[in-house]
């Protein structure tokens, strides 16, 4: 076919690694049915390949072009999310395929059927099967034996049962459909991980003042543009600011996007929203199966589902006539996509997506991340503050234990400080429940050979091992390395012991069952959480009242809302202090915060213990109080001193080779060109090894670049790319939030 021949052209982003578009023929035929956003069948050297239509025009860029061979109909990015894909590209300098790629999930793109199941109803009256079944019980008494089974239901019954009890086969069934007897009917299988769940249902509260003033801004701004922040203590009712909004939303026949920073919050948010709006929820996170994640995005894209909650990937979802759109724990870091390109924030993400859509977007937050405060203050975003905890719950009595006088107590080192176990006692006693938190899964964090004192380290990655006494095992966090502890030291072959040093949650776990026999504990961290529904099935046991005292990582420190937990214990507030990052102290700040306030939600008083060998290091202070207001002030000085964000934005260009002098030296000379091709208005910081220097054989060089216009970075970025061998793994993290690892 001749480029004269078609009189429309499509660019296609093709799935394949081709990082631009190819031009491509619209046939007659698929003219009036083709456009942007769906997902097209090309050839490609011969092969048959497919891509997404970018763009449809009167004429190509090539002078001669191949045609469009299939659509696929079924596959088409919605227009508001096509533009937000076009706007991602530009910004993250992320392309285009592996944007779609995030957006769509993998049972969609690879056009996976909803399941279905075949249904078997009578075809004749009960009298007319019995004389037929006479008839054929001799000639053919299997397919008696299945019309037996038929007389004895109401209705109709499933093929697959029907087979199990009768013992007969499809071919019988088929025969006896060919009779007339039978008909067979398709049913649809709902996949919802929500069919089977148990709810009571629940009815609006009353707002205090400052929760009805926030939420009348929101209900204001309906139907246009506009950021809120909601900042609001612990415990002060943001979520049900939240329900609230959303059934207005409802009552106007729009959708709404509930975002989530974990999955373990999942459950907690469904409970009290399905409690709420029944059967117009649907969920959407990685934990699910292929065929449940197809069978709730169908539901989304058709309407049925107004609600969508789940992490980060929810903000992609095809919501229909998209009303509002709602990131809970706003400053959490799991926002950040940090695994592989694009390395998009959702939150950022969300935002844009409520520009494109034209309506509000609500950021909450008890410790706001200082973008988002910033803009507040400027006068970018709404501020509504809540100040005052929701119902009878008051703020938790804050005590600062220093473990230094623990250690000189105990004559050694202690995991429990004196005032953490009586509390510990008491609430038991009581029959209330306690909640450790400790940010460290394993039982020991390393094992240090006492000659040499270099821990044991993995052989593929710049990191010491963990040792999991459940298993027996020292285990490599990054890349999963297991091996079982050696007798002699790997570095200098000592003989001596080698030692066990640091604490994790499992050894938490075991200490306090040493001293409290009796106690019943919950262990939530990356180890007991490995398997689908064990987030949901832990937190709802405890939630119960099935276990007294709840061990956990970052999973339970924000979010969750146990109204019988009345002690929260923080073992470890210190480490994250010393890693080298400028948000290293807001992270703690708002770490502390959060796990603070899953005490005293309830009608019982809380009560907060924080361990620290640092008991006076101003961010441990202000976050005992709840001071976010003075925390920032001091903080938001020192970033503009040294033009941190929110005074500048910051990129990450990282890469990764085999050789640690090569993989330095191809930095080196990127970083050079990158400084030739962007404007002096760009600051490029030199190269420096990565906070994980090697991961998984591969050694890891970085340097940081400070800037406002991040879109002219990215072409820059990809401009300069195409200039570099393909061995190395060069990336660009956007609006990094890990200058360090």
């Amino acid at each position: 076919m001749t480029t004269t021949t078609f009189t429309k052209f499509a660019s296609v982003a093709l799935e394949i690694s081709l990082n631009k578009t190819l031009d491509y023929g619209v046939p007659e035929e698929f003219d009036s049915r083709i456009k942007k956003g769906m997902k097209v069948s090309v050839p490609v050297r011969g092969k048959a390949q497919t891509g997404y239509v970018v763009d449809l025009k009167d004429s190509p860029s090539f002078p001669k072009v191949m045609p469009i061979s299939n659509l696929h109909e079924e596959v088409v990015i919605e227009e508001d999310l096509f533009e937000l894909a076009l706007w991602m590209a530009k910004y993250y300098g992320a392309p285009l395929r592996k944007i779609f790629k995030v957006m769509l999930p993998s049972p969609v793109r690879n056009e996976k059927k909803q399941k279905e199941q075949l249904f078997v109803l009578r075809a004749k009256t009960r009298n007319e099967l019995r004389d037929l079944c006479i008839q054929i019980r001799n000639r053919s008494p299997g397919q008696a034996k299945i019309l037996d089974q038929m007389l004895m239901i109401k209705k109709g019954i499933l093929l697959t049962e029907l087979l199990e009890l009768s013992q007969g086969t499809r071919a019988q069934v088929k025969a006896l459909v060919d009779k007339g007897a039978l008909m067979i009917d398709i049913v649809r299988v709902d996949r919802s991980p929500l069919i089977n769940e148990d709810y009571f249902i629940t009815k609006p509260k009353t707002l205090n003042p400052e929760q009805k003033a926030a939420f009348d801004r929101i209900i204001d701004s309906m139907n246009r543009f506009q950021v809120h922040l909601i900042h609001g203590i612990t415990g002060s009712g943001k979520t049900e600011i939240y329900l609230q909004a959303i059934d207005h939303v409802l009552k106007s026949e729009q959708g709404a996007i509930m975002m989530v920073p974990e999955i373990s919050l999942t459950t907690q948010m469904i409970e009290r929203f399905r409690s709420r709006f029944e059967g117009s929820i649907a969920i959407l996170h990685h934990r699910l199966s292929q065929g449940e994640r197809l069978d709730e995005w169908k539901r989304v894209q058709s309407g049925q589902a107004k609600i969508v909650i789940g992490p980060r990937s929810a903000i992609f979802s095809p919501i229909q006539n998209i009303g509002l759109i709602i990131v809970d724990e706003e400053h959490e870091n799991t926002y950040k996509q940090s695994e592989e390109s694009p390395y998009y924030h959702a939150r950022d993400v969300a935002v844009m997506r409520g520009k494109i859509n034209a309506c509000p977007v609500i950021l909450g937050s008890a410790t706001p991340s200082f973008e988002s405060y910033y803009n507040a203050k400027q006068g970018k975003y709404q501020l509504s503050s809540l100040n005052v905890r929701a119902d009878t719950a008051s703020l938790p009595d804050v005590q600062i234990v220093d473990m230094k006088h623990e250690y000189e107590k105990a004559k050694g080192y202690t995991i429990f400080s004196d005032a953490l176990l009586s509390g510990i006692k008491t609430r038991w006693e009581k029959g209330e429940q306690a909640l450790l938190f400790l940010n460290r899964r394993g039982f020991h964090t390393s094992m240090i050979c006492q000659k040499c004192r270099e821990p044991l380290q993995c052989h593929h990655c710049d990191v010491a091992m963990t040792y999991h006494k459940r298993d027996t095992l020292l285990r490599c966090h990054l890349c999963g390395t297991e091996t079982t502890p050696p007798s002699t030291c790997p570095q200098c072959g000592d003989e001596k012991v080698m030692k066990f040093k640091g604490v994790g949650t499992e050894q938490v776990e075991r200490a306090l069952h040493a001293i409290f026999p009796d106690v019943r504990t919950i262990r939530v961290d990356a180890d007991t959480t490995k398997h689908k529904g064990s987030h949901q099935k832990l937190l709802r046991e405890f939630g119960s009242g099935k276990a007294d005292v709840l061990i956990g990582t970052q999973m339970i420190a924000k979010g969750l809302h146990f109204p019988q937990v009345t002690l929260v214990g923080i073992l470890n507030s210190d480490g994250a202090l010393n890693i080298p990052d400028f948000r290293a102290s807001e992270n703690v700040f708002q770490l502390i915060t959060q796990v603070a306030g899953r005490s005293g939600r309830g009608v019982s008083r809380g009560e907060v213990i924080i361990q620290t060998t640092m008991p006076d290091n101003e961010t441990i202070q202000l976050a005992a109080k709840q001071d976010y207001g003075s925390y920032y002030e001091g903080e938001i000085a020192i970033r503009e001193l040294f033009r941190y964000p929110p005074f500048t934005r910051i990129a990450k260009v990282q890469m990764s080779g085999t050789d640690m002098r090569r993989v330095l030296d191809v930095a080196n000379h990127f970083r050079q060109d990158l400084i030739q091709t962007l404007p002096a208005s760009f600051e490029i910081l030199p190269v420096v090894p990565s906070g994980y220097t090697k991961i998984k054989d591969r050694f890891r060089f970085q340097f940081l670049v400070k800037g406002h216009q991040m879109a002219l970075l990215s072409e820059a970025f990809n401009r300069v790319m195409l200039r570099f061998p393909r061995d190395y793994r060069i990336l660009l993290d956007v609006d990094t939030l890990s200058t360090y690892f």
